[in-house]
């Protein structure tokens, strides 16, 4: 146009007054589509629901430590539920032990976790291995000599498993976890750190 390069015409045409308004705009198209992946990976993934019974071992478990006339207690109760992708997956899993330091006249005490876990798995199939491992709530209550008292901590877990699947939706789940506060518990029976092992088995329903 009038001898002028189209290239140097395209840097002399004037700006409207509104061109600082096209970054924001561009930021909002990226909150957009960052918003529409969220939303979507959810379609993607496999939510599940595992009710289990477990075996606690090793560590703190049941050690009878101060309590006389003692009878172990390992046995454990709970329930993992979250949602696992092709690559990774997110897990809440409660546990409960009545008697974790062990049964005994006059004595009452429990332990309960609540844990948020990042669940990687390794791969599709009905036989499908997975590590997992995060942090949650660690709460201890003992009651001894008629004095209660109550202790939640911050601790971590890890360890993995196996979910074989009869069919689609249902099969077994085989579990191994490491528990540790890491904090000290303030309560009688322990001191210092809480650390203990879980082995369980439980019912893997996928939807």
């Amino acid at each position: 146009m009038n001898g002028i390069p189209i290239t140097e015409w395209r840097m002399t045409v004037p700006c409207p007054a509104r061109c600082d308004r096209i970054l924001p705009v561009s930021r909002l198209a990226v909150v957009a589509a960052l918003l529409l992946v969220l939303t979507s990976a959810p379609a993607r993934a496999n939510g599940f629901l595992t009710p289990f019974v477990g075996h606690n071992f090793g560590g703190d478990a049941s050690t009878c430590a101060g309590l006389t006339d003692c009878s172990p207690r390992r046995t454990n109760y709970g329930v993992s539920v979250g949602a696992i992708g092709t690559s990774v997956g997110f897990e809440e899993d409660l546990s409960y032990t009545k008697d974790f330091f062990g049964a005994a006249p006059g004595a009452e005490n429990s332990v309960f976790s609540a844990m948020s876990n990042l669940l990687f798995p390794g791969g599709p199939g009905r036989i499908q291995s997975y590590i997992v491992s995060s942090v949650g709530l660690v709460r201890l209550r003992v009651s001894l000599n008629q004095i209660s008292v109550d202790s939640n901590v911050i601790g971590y877990d890890w360890g993995g498993g196996v979910n074989g699947l009869f069919t689609t939706h249902v099969g077994i789940r085989g579990d191994v976890r490491h528990f540790q506060t890491f904090q000290d518990v303030n309560v009688p029976l322990v001191s210092g750190k809480l650390g203990f092992w879980r082995a369980s088995l439980g019912l893997a329903l996928k939807f």
